[in-house]
């Protein structure tokens, strides 16, 4: 008993550390621009044989944590509903098809020819390699504001090709390897399809129904409970018949995308799996071996470049191929280049099952996590030296010629705002010219009919074309405050007889267009909050004039608080007592109304069962 005391101290005291590692380092890694996954390998590196050894047994930890990569294929399972692979098909499927295949065949074919390595074995080093980061990039892509571009849209889909692809990969290194537990006969796979039909029908008529009982209960925690039990019980289930834990909890979550509890289950399970992940990237941190670094740095280092270089070419060929220009090609190219977390995973699995040398897995996982800790290099030099490049290179392109049609309104931004507008004029046949600064906006709305000219509302010359001096009404639609400001500016001072219908992003938006001469200024998300507000105080069971009264005081109120507040928007301590103020006079204003309104319903009680005398009129 007191032997088992002590090994309960000791596994506290190293789960102690870990956490308390991991929250100092890792913060302190993204301070300093370090991915998470990088500042846990740092972390593993530190407390690891290679920094100052304390932290215990590390083959084990990595054996216990390898769940969280199941937790973490689960989710991903999740996220993959039919319809959402079914409208990504072309994307995920080609490009990351072509992307997973190409490479992994041409860094297999280098590790069998120029290394030596055994085939079975160069397979998996050459598709292991052949994978890119997904907490990387995704990372990188949107603190970069990218992953709404084509070479960020692409590389996520690359990305989720990669994620299912890992799914075969993890699924056939028992095959290559030799050690087998089972006779694949055709029972085997009797049971194997069983044990899949059993997934479908399971997920559907028990999976579901069971989760509806339990969520019924009203024991949040039980929610937690019932997602990794689900988890964990298909895993062992996959276990005891030869296939991959991580292939199970993946089939199961694409099984229960579509279920009305997916949310509740990602969210039951998230927190375990980012633990877990972390422990597991912990771990692979303090089984590398730094001395490797020392004794071989052309092999480490060379070979981390050597495999940046080879996927970045790779990559923008494909990128080209697929009909994207150079320059999205090469940024699809950089932004993919490096190693992946998946790669861990499978090198660590490969050494367990001996299919491949710890020493070679170890020097495999320090080349990806130096590609790791290059990729904001690269991103660096991109940004630096590709970025001017492809400046100067693209043809700048014109502005339009703009007919002189001396229409009585101008558009400036046909946007989500201006095509609205610009519809409803042209429901009374009224005539505009609309000018839009995004080149791609207006080659997009072309295509539907729409006539739009390019140009840049905010220059003199374009205005002058565009028929200003004959126009009567100026629509200031245009999405950059900057230059939403600046055109008001100019327009107020040469066109003061001009009015203009102007869109506010925000209230600071409209103080600095109020500034400026606009008086005509609608705040973009404004009525339609209004409206919505109004929806939900019906929806919770406030009479329909009730509730529109309620919005009708509020937007009056708003809108004498929104004058009174222009002269010290500019003032952020007289701003916020100001709101502050505004907050607790609206309540009351609310309060009152509600008083009244409530003395008003019991006179008119009183007075219709006789408990006080009406009114007499003629007083």
């Amino acid at each position: 008993m007191f032997a088992a005391a002590v090994g309960s101290t000791g596994l506290m005291l190293q789960a102690t550390i870990f956490l308390g590692a991991a929250l100092l380092l890792v913060p302190l890694g993204k301070r300093l621009g370090v991915a998470t996954v990088l500042g846990y390998l740092i972390t593993g590196l530190i407390l690891g044989p290679s920094g100052l050894d304390i932290a215990g047994d590390a083959e084990s930890l990595l054996h216990f944590s390898e769940f969280g990569v199941v937790l973490l294929l689960f989710i991903i399972g999740l996220e993959l509903q039919p319809s959402r692979l079914w409208a990504l098909r072309r994307s995920i499927f080609v490009l990351g098809g072509l992307q997973v295949g190409v490479t992994g065949l041409v860094l297999m074919g280098i590790a069998y020819q120029f290394f030596g390595i055994k085939l079975d074995t160069a397979f998996i080093v050459g598709f292991g390699l052949a994978l890119s980061s997904t907490a990387f990039v995704l990372q990188i892509l949107t603190e970069k504001q990218q992953l709404a571009s084509t070479h960020g849209r692409e590389a996520f889909t690359i990305l989720l090709f990669q994620d299912i692809a890992v799914i075969p990969l993890l699924a056939v290194i028992p095959f290559l390897s030799g050690v087998r537990d089972q006779t694949y006969d055709i029972i085997y796979f009797a049971k194997v399809a069983a044990v899949f039909i059993g997934l479908i029908i399971a997920s559907r008529y028990i999976v579901r129904p069971f989760f509806k009982f339990v969520a019924s209960s009203g024991a949040s925690e039980l929610l937690t409970a019932v997602a990794l039990f689900i988890v964990m019980g298909v895993s062992l289930l996959m276990g005891q018949i030869g296939l991959s834990m991580a292939l199970g909890a993946f089939l199961t979550g694409v099984l229960l995308a579509d279920s009305e509890y997916r949310h509740e289950l990602e969210a039951s399970i998230e927190p375990f799996k980012g633990l877990l992940l972390g422990l597991f990237f912990m771990s692979v941190g303090m089984l590398t071996d730094l001395k490797l670094i020392a004794s071989e740095p052309l092999l480490i280092i060379g070979g981390a470049a050597a495999l940046m270089l080879i996927k970045f070419c790779i990559l923008s060929i494909i990128g080209k191929l697929s009909g994207n220009r150079l320059p999205t090609s090469i940024r699809l190219g950089v932004t993919l280049a490096q190693g992946g977390e998946f790669a861990f995973v499978l090198f660590s699995s490969a050494s367990a099952q001996n299919l491949m040398r710890p020493e070679l897995a170890n020097t495999l996982t320090l080349i990806v996590t130096i590609s790791m800790a290059m990729t904001p290099l690269a991103f660096f030099l991109l940004d630096k030296i590709g970025e001017p490049i492809f400046a100067k290179r693209t043809p700048k392109r014109e502005y339009d010629t703009i007919p002189d049609h001396e229409h009585p309104v101008i558009i400036a931004g046909f946007g989500r705002v201006g095509q609205i507008i610009g519809r409803v004029l042209r429901m009374h046949n009224i005539e505009f010219t609309a000018i839009e600064k995004s080149a791609h906006r207006v080659d997009f709305v072309r295509k539907f009919g729409n006539q739009v000219y390019y140009g840049d509302p905010k220059n003199p010359e374009i205005l002058r074309a565009a028929g200003i001096n004959n126009a009567r009404l100026f629509i200031l639609a245009v999405d950059d405050i900057d230059r939403s400001i600046t055109t008001a500016e100019y327009l107020h001072q040469h066109y003061p007889d001009l009015t203009i219908l102007a869109r506010a992003q925000d209230r600071q938006h409209y103080y600095r267009l109020r500034e400026v001469g606009v008086r005509h200024i609608w705040r973009e998300t404004y009525l339609s909050s209004l409206d919505m507000s109004r929806e939900a105080l019906q929806v919770l069971g406030i009479s329909p004039e009730k509730a529109r009264d309620t919005v009708k005081m509020f937007r009056e109120y708003d809108d004498e608080l929104i004058e009174k507040q222009q002269a010290i928007f500019d003032d952020e301590a007289q701003l916020i007592e100001s709101v502050q103020s505004a907050i607790l006079e609206l309540e009351s204003l609310f309060d009152e109304d509600h008083t009244v309104a409530k003395k008003i319903d019991l006179e008119e009680i009183e007075t219709a069962v006789g408990l006080s005398k009406p009114t007499d009129v003629s007083k």
